[in-house]
């Protein structure tokens, strides 16, 4: 162990100094920033667990099994996001840092560094769920009055479920290294991503949950709740830990605790089998994984006709980020995995129950194309935090080319937006025309939503390239981790700011409209001077968000490369 925190103690070292650095002095504000937004989310989600589960709890006989069976989801669905955050960080751990050399170089066994680089990646993986899970065991804690024991069987759970998953995932990891380099997983992570989605999402539709809100498809109420209990496969770590968890809400000691030591002994069974595997095969794979990348598309961008009407350093800039996108495969192979998000976003409307609803239907499918504007704007913000939002850290050391290059900053930022512009507008105008379709809106209804996704998705955009460029970090093992740093929360609060504004400020005049052509009334001059200034205001807004971002991250950029 002596030589496993030796190799821990520089990564704990590099958060000290960041944290207590005097040589940033802005970096205090920042971290407090961080806090209170970080606070904030987690009040948010403590809040609305809270409220569905003391919702739940009103209702007779039902109420707990309704409370039990979101729990077994919610931890099935923490699993699923472990084992895939898992996957990725220990691929970058243990086999792409650049470090790699200088640790190897070192008179330290390979298991060891396995070792310890596994701590590290279990760590980084696995904080932001445990962060954002917390709020909801809470949540349950406060609602039965659970006491003491409950928590700490909250936390010793939380712990073994994370190094279950972790050590799952590296197993997964050395084994495929072995097999293909490191470098040429990225190639073929198209298939293993769409795999590994299609069997959690294979997992989530087998606990059915629509029948929570649909108990008419069963025969008698009696075999309904009967569905409601099955519990889910007991070889899941997610199954121990959700019996685990009832038996400490219900204040059964001794059901907790055996449920417990299976966790505890699953995870050290995992972590002896991650060093025997480590031992025999992660210096081999290692000593793969410097093998040259494989290219699947290979295309001359300078001849396609529209890249010749632009000039020369424009159209080189284009055709070189255009070219490092595809050639980095864990960029566009993950276009596909989007590809399914998107049918499996599309399908959920397909299957809305919308005639069962005591709202009448054609108020409730416009209420939820409303709605649905924020929701694919949301979508939205998350697929530019994923590609936009890094673009300018991807330039990595080779920065000092585009800062010694022949053009303006202003430029190569304005190249930087084209570039995922057109790509995410088909994409959100796909979901939003798609989905309004479905649910049979009024034409009205299909116009505004296109026309405000249309000013949504520059805005969005544009946040995402000036604000990366703003808070650049061409240091970072993964680019695309970024967008976990400050300037990347403050990127995504500020298009949620952004998105609940436009959906504020446009919500009373589509009311107005709505309910003015289900009456077949026209509009006072009041509600048309309303709805012209509000979406007015939505224009300006969305201009700003467009414009402002921009010239902050052009401004910020030049003065860091001065």
């Amino acid at each position: 162990m002596v030589d496993i925190l030796t190799l821990i103690t520089p990564r704990f070292l590099s958060i000290k100094n960041r944290m207590f650095s005097n040589s940033d002095t802005g970096r205090g504000g920042m971290l407090v920033t961080l806090a209170l937004i970080g606070i904030g989310f987690w009040c948010g989600i403590f809040a609305v667990t809270y409220r569905l589960l003391d919702y739940l709890q009103s209702i007779e006989q039902l109420g707990d099994i309704l409370a039990y069976k979101l729990l077994s989801m919610v931890l099935l669905t923490f699993f699923s996001l472990l084992i895939f955050s898992s996957i990725l960080t220990s691929l970058s751990k243990m086999y792409l840092s650049r470090d790699l050399y200088l640790v190897n170089s070192m008179p330290v066994s390979s298991y060891k560094i396995f070792a310890a680089r596994w701590i590290e990646s279990t760590m980084d993986s696995s904080w932001m769920v445990i962060v954002y899970a917390i709020p909801v065991f809470v949540a349950y804690g406060v609602i039965y009055n659970a006491g003491p024991f409950f928590y700490c069987i909250i936390a010793l759970t939380i712990l073994f479920f994370s190094i279950i998953a972790s050590g799952i995932s590296s197993i997964l990891v050395v084994l495929a290294v072995i097999v293909i380099p490191a470098s040429r997983i990225r190639s073929i992570f198209i298939f293993f991503g769409l795999t590994l989605f299609v069997v959690l999402f294979l997992a989530f539709r087998l606990l059915k949950p629509e029948r929570m809100v649909d108990p008419e498809v069963f025969v008698t109420t009696m075999v309904y709740l009967k569905a409601m209990k099955t519990p889910a496969s007991p070889l899941l770590p997610s199954t121990w830990a959700f019996d685990c968890i009832k038996a400490a809400l219900s204040g059964s000691f001794p059901g907790s605790l055996f449920h417990l030591s299976l966790l505890m002994t699953c995870s050290g069974t995992i972590i002896f089998l991650c060093l025997i595997i480590a031992d025999a095969l992660y210096f081999k794979g290692l000593s793969k994984s410097d093998t040259a990348q494989m290219r699947f598309i290979r295309q001359d961008y300078s001849d396609w006709t529209f890249m010749k009407k632009f000039s020369g350093p424009v159209r080189a800039f284009t055709i070189k980020e255009i070219k490092t996108f595809f050639r980095d495969q864990a960029q566009w192979t993950q276009i596909f995995l989007i590809g399914a998000l998107v049918i499996i976003y599309i399908y959920n409307f397909s299957v809305l129950p919308l005639e069962k609803s005591p709202i009448k239907t054609v108020y409730l499918e416009n209420i939820l194309a409303f709605l649905n504007m924020g929701l694919a704007a949301f979508v939205l913000t998350a697929v530019t935090a994923r590609f936009a939002y890094p673009a300018v850290s991807t330039e990595r050391n080779a920065f000092w080319l585009v800062n010694a290059s022949p053009i303006h900053k202003k430029k190569f930022l304005w190249i930087k937006f084209f570039i995922y512009f057109i790509p995410l507008l088909v994409l959100t105008e796909v979901l939003i025309v798609v989905t309004n379709l479905l649910l049979h809106v009024t034409t009205f209804m299909m116009v505004l939503s296109s026309v405000t996704i249309l000013f949504v998705v520059p805005a969005v955009i544009a946040m995402g390239i000036g604000l990366g460029a703003a808070y650049p970090d061409f240091k970072a093992e993964n680019p695309v981790q970024t967008v976990t740093s400050f300037g990347g929360f403050l990127f995504m609060v500020l298009c949620a700011c952004y998105i609940g504004a436009v959906i504020a400020l446009e919500a009373g005049p589509v009311y107005s409209i709505f309910m003015a052509g289900i009456r077949n009334r026209d509009l006072t001059l009041y509600e048309w001077l309303w709805a012209g200034g509000s979406f007015f205001m939505v224009f300006l807004l969305s201009t700003a968000a467009t414009i402002l971002p921009m010239r902050y991250g052009e401004k910020k950029l030049t003065e860091m490369l001065i």
